[in-house]
């Protein structure tokens, strides 16, 4: 019985399994998208999306713990000093998976994967807002009253 292994093992052993995880994770991080199978994307964003998380507190023990997993400097280095600082702000889902279809060779299921903040296709080249908490108390009448009477202040030493 399979009780709480949730793990795609991917057709592959532990160690091998690992190692391809964090060779693609090194080409996620340092191209920004790859191509590759729904599957493997899939195992993938539960192995990178962690690792940017840790990446978003730049401390040595959190350089070491990715390291450790990634076991390539140059895409620590870009995952702590770029990637970290378009997600500051993100509270989670960094990856995106856009299916491609079918590959030729082995009809296998073929997919984009790439980190969302990198593409300006979805955001049509413009920043995102940054989301505000709100809440059911009635913030947004208080809000809006000083900005009701400043224009009309304004307006009035104009009239001397």
């Amino acid at each position: 019985m399979r009780h709480n292994n949730k793990i795609n093992h991917l057709g592959r052993k532990s160690a091998h399994r690992g190692s391809m995880l964090a060779n693609m994770a090194s080409s996620l991080i340092l191209e920004k998208r790859i191509i590759t199978t729904t599957a493997k994307a899939k195992a993938l964003r539960l192995f990178v999306e962690p690792m940017i998380t840790r990446s978003k507190d730049d401390s040595t023990n959190s350089r070491r713990v990715v390291f450790a997993q990634l076991r390539n400097k140059y895409a620590v280095s870009e995952l702590f000093r770029e990637v970290s600082q378009k997600v500051a702000n993100r509270p989670g889902g960094y990856t995106r998976i856009i299916k491609l279809g079918l590959r030729a060779g082995d009809n296998a299921d073929m997919c984009m994967m790439e980190l969302v903040d990198y593409n300006d296709t979805y955001t049509n080249g413009k920043k995102a807002a940054k989301a505000t908490k709100t809440t059911r108390r009635g913030g947004k009448k208080k809000a809006e009253a000083p900005a009701l009477e400043a224009p009309a202040a304004e307006e009035a030493p104009k009239a001397e």
